[in-house]
């Protein structure tokens, strides 16, 4: 049962950091919309779609940036309560600081279970909404996937290349596939040009020319026009850039491992955005730890002095994420330690500080 104490430090703790929300989003919103408005009055943009754009704008951005309004709100009350002495009376009253800080992990528990839920399945479709409209409309000209030397690994025997293919007009230029056999090749199959049929979902290869592989002599098949089925679909011959954000955690999953069977190069960027659904939730118990330790104490500064400190605070932490995060989509880095490293290393530091706020 909780107390008249946890109550109270509850009920400031969740309004304060919805409040943050509502004060920042529309600041955010207006921001984006001042730099994007002559694009979306020059391409004339419905005014519904940019309705729509904005309402997955919102939860983008607050999934994104949630762990900074959560530090920023936690420090912000927390240190009203330190300025009207309010902290002294509880600690004084014979509560411990662990007894004091049982509220703010309940609510950390509650925003986490939320962030957790945003993040695995709202999110992914606002990112879907918000990208293609971003392509659509504000980066035209600009492609949202790799058109040009597309070379991919589409099952365990199968690798296949296309110099250039236009996904809008579902045609490709000089395609090339290669089935081998352990570590043999079997056969390879060779086309000037490919095109998707998507009423049956077949593929038509023109200036068609297989050639098998035998121990005695070579097998030469050819064909001026030749239609099949390959095991592969369009969607996984030029997968978007953003693809992994667009899926909820479910699928994320399936598809890291059917691109790992295909040996996809893309592998890392899909395994950050997949650790970072938990490791960004977590972080709120991590932050709230800190926000309470280092605003807890009345400062000579007030306030301010408080607010300036967590601010450095969440943008070093924010500066990590996407520091180590980078790393590992650009290089052999470990997803997972990327993005579970400025926990780790801020846990330490929150551990440090509830020492020392104790005293």
């Amino acid at each position: 049962m909780l107390s008249i104490l946890d109550r109270y430090i509850l009920k400031r703790y969740l309004g304060t950091f919805i409040l943050m929300l509502l004060l920042f989003i529309p600041i955010g919103i207006t921001v984006n919309l001042a730099e994007k408005i002559d694009k979306i009055l020059e391409n004339d943009v419905p005014f519904i779609e940019v309705l729509k754009y904005y309402l997955d704008f919102t939860i983008y951005f607050a999934n994104l940036l949630f762990p900074l309004f959560l530090f920023l709100s936690v420090i912000w009350f927390t240190s009203k309560l330190a300025n009207n002495t309010e902290v002294i009376a509880f600690l004084s009253s014979g509560v411990s600081f662990y007894r004091f800080l049982r509220p703010y992990m309940i609510g950390a528990s509650i925003v986490c279970g939320g962030a957790l839920i945003m993040g695995m399945y709202l999110a992914p479709m606002a990112s879907q909404g918000f990208n293609e409209f971003k392509y659509k409309y504000l980066k035209k000209g600009k492609k949202d996937r790799t058109q040009s030397n597309v070379y991919r690994q589409i099952n365990e025997n199968d690798y296949i290349y296309v110099s250039y293919f236009n996904v809008n007009e579902k045609k490709g230029n000089d395609f090339t596939l290669e089935h081998f056999d352990g570590n043999k090749l079997d056969y390879k199959i060779k086309a000037k040009k490919i095109e998707y049929n998507e009423l049956d979902s077949t593929y038509t290869l023109f200036n068609y020319l297989k050639r098998t592989i035998r121990d005695n002599e070579d097998v030469l098949e050819s064909r001026k026009k030749f239609d099949t089925i390959f095991s592969f679909e369009l969607e996984d011959l030029t997968p978007v850039e953003y693809i992994a954000e667009t899926l909820n955690y479910t699928e994320l999953n399936s598809f890291i491992e059917r691109e790992k069977k295909r040996g996809s190069s893309y592998i890392n960027r899909y395994e950050v955005v997949k650790y970072k659904r938990w490791s960004l939730p977590i972080s709120a118990y991590i932050l709230t730890i800190i926000a309470v330790a280092v605003s807890s104490i009345k400062r000579r500064g007030g306030m301010g002095v408080n607010l300036a400190i967590g601010m450095s605070i969440g943008m070093i932490f924010i500066f990590f994420d996407k520091i180590f995060g980078t790393m590992a989509e650009q290089s052999d880095f470990s997803p997972i330690v990327a993005t579970w490293f400025p926990n780790f290393v801020f846990a330490i530091l929150a551990l440090y500080l509830l020492r020392n706020a104790k005293r």
